[in-house]
C-alpha cells in the first residue's frame, strides 16, 4: 500500500520531492523521482560531513531535452540497465541508466524505531514486466547506509549497478582513492568526450592498466588516479574488474583534511566491476556548463563500462576476455543486489586506504601510513 499521502508526503530538497529517514547518527533523503540518495549527513562526534554530490543545476528550471536522470543527478542511485542505453535492445529503448534512475518510485514503508530507520520504495517498470524494490536502512550507532535493490518478474539479460557520486573540497589532491584488488583495468574503450561537442578527456582511450597509480594519458604521460581532484578541465572514465573469491570487495575515498573516509562494501560475485567517473570541469555543454567540478563517481556494477544493455548483453571485448558484463534474469528467482556505504572518522595521519577487513561487529580500515580506524558495520548484510 502506498504511503505517499498525508504525513508521508515528500518535501522538496535541492529541487526534488524527497523522503527523509534518519537515525541517531545519519540524516538522509531519497528522491521520489529516480530514487536518488542525497543529501546524506553523517555525524562524526561533534561535527558532520556530507560526502555526496548534488548537481549544481538541481534547483534550476528543468530542461525537458535532458534525461530525467540528468535533471535529478545526485548522490547514489541504482541503475538497471546501467549505462547510456543509446542503442535499443530486444526492441526496447531504455532511458540513460534505466527506468530505476528516471521514473517515480512509490513509498511502501517509512519506519523509525530505537534500532534505526527503514524506507522501502517500489517501481513497476514499463519494459519486460520488471518490478523493482528498494530498501534503505540506517542503524542506531552506525554511520552506514544499507541498500538492497531487488528485480523480480523479468527475464533476459540485464546489466546493473550503483552510481555513487561524491563531491570533494576544491583543494587539489585532498582525496585519496583506492579499491580492493582488481584483475583487469581499462580506460573507457570508446570516446568518452568529444572536443567538437565541448567535452575533454585526458586518459588514453582503451588503455589497459594494472595500478591506479599509473594510468596512460593521451599526452603519453601517466596519471596517478589515487589522488583527486586532479586534471582540472577533464572528464574521464575507466573500469576495474574485481578479484573474485573474497568475502567482500571495497572502494574508498579518504579525505584526511576534513577528517573522514567514505567507503563502500559489496559482494564481487554480484557487483563485479568498479567504474570511476572523474568529473572535473571537463564538460562545457549544458547543463554541465563547466560547473561540475571535483566530483568522483564510484560506480559498482556488472556491466560493459557505461555503454548500456545492448553492449553489455551482447558479446564485447570484456566478455571475450572471460569477464561477465550482464546476468540473465529469472522471473521465478529475483535478483537481489546488496550494497553498503558509509563514512568513518580518520585523523590527519590517515592517508590512502590500503585494506578493509572484517572484525567483530564491523570493519577495520588500515591506511598506507599504518594508521587504522574501526567502524561498526554488519558485513553479513551483503549475503542476506
Amino acid at each position: 500500500m502506498s504511503l505517499n499521502e498525508g504525513a508521508y508526503a515528500p518535501q522538496v530538497v535541492a529541487g526534488q520531492p524527497s523522503w527523509k529517514f534518519q537515525s541517531d547518527l545519519v540524516e538522509a533523503y531519497v528522491t521520489r523521482t529516480a530514487g536518488m540518495l542525497a543529501p546524506v549527513t553523517f555525524r562524526l562526534g561533534e561535527r558532520t560531513v556530507q560526502p555526496y554530490s548534488i548537481a549544481p543545476w538541481a534547483e534550476e528550471p528543468r530542461d525537458p531535452a535532458n534525461p530525467v536522470m540528468i535533471n535529478t543527478l545526485r548522490g547514489d542511485f541504482f541503475c538497471a540497465p546501467f549505462g547510456g542505453n543509446d542503442e535499443p535492445y530486444d526492441g526496447v529503448q531504455y532511458p540513460a541508466h534505466g527506468e530505476t534512475a528516471n521514473l517515480d518510485w512509490t513509498l511502501d514503508e517509512l519506519s523509525v524505531t530505537s534500532a534505526g530507520s527503514v524506507i522501502r520504495l517500489s517501481l513497476d517498470g514499463q519494459a519486460r514486466k520488471a518490478h523493482f524494490e528498494k530498501r534503505l536502512e540506517l542503524r542506531t550507532g552506525q554511520t552506514v547506509v544499507y541498500s538492497r535493490n531487488k528485480i523480480s518478474g523479468a527475464s533476459g539479460p540485464m546489466d546493473y549497478g550503483h552510481h555513487a557520486t561524491l563531491k570533494f573540497p576544491g583543494t587539489p589532491g585532498c582525496a585519496r582513492i583506492s579499491t580492493s584488488p582488481f584483475v583487469y583495468g581499462q580506460v573507457c574503450a570508446k570516446p568518452f568526450e568529444l572536443a567538437e561537442l565541448g567535452g575533454y578527456q585526458s586518459l588514453r582511450q582503451a588503455a589497459e592498466f594494472t595500478s591506479l597509480e599509473r594510468v596512460p594519458m593521451i599526452s603519453g604521460e601517466f596519471a596517478d588516479l589515487t589522488t583527486y581532484p586532479a586534471r582540472l578541465g577533464f572528464e574521464d572514465l575507466l573500469t576495474m574488474i574485481n578479484e573474485q573469491g573474497s568475502e567482500f570487495a571495497w572502494s574508498a575515498a579518504a579525505v584526511a583534511s576534513h577528517g573522514y573516509c567514505w567507503f563502500a562494501l559489496k559482494d564481487p560475485a554480484v557487483l563485479r566491476d568498479t567504474i570511476l567517473w572523474l568529473s572535473n570541469r571537463g564538460r562545457h555543454y549544458a547543463p554541465w556548463s563547466s560547473r561540475h567540478v571535483s566530483v568522483l563517481g564510484i560506480e559498482e556494477t556488472t556491466s560493459n563500462f557505461h555503454f548500456g544493455i545492448a553492449d553489455s548483453a551482447n558479446p564485447n571485448p570484456l566478455t571475450e576476455k572471460g569477464f561477465v558484463t550482464s546476468v540473465n534474469l529469472d522471473p521465478e528467482k529475483p535478483l537481489v543486489v546488496n550494497y553498503i556505504q558509509g563514512v568513518a572518522a580518520i585523523g590527519p595521519d590517515f592517508d590512502r586506504v590500503a585494506k578493509i577487513e572484517r572484525i567483530d561487529g564491523g570493519v577495520k580500515l588500515t591506511a598506507d601510513s599504518g594508521a587504522s580506524v574501526t567502524t561498526a558495520v554488519d558485513v553479513d548484510f551483503l549475503k542476506g
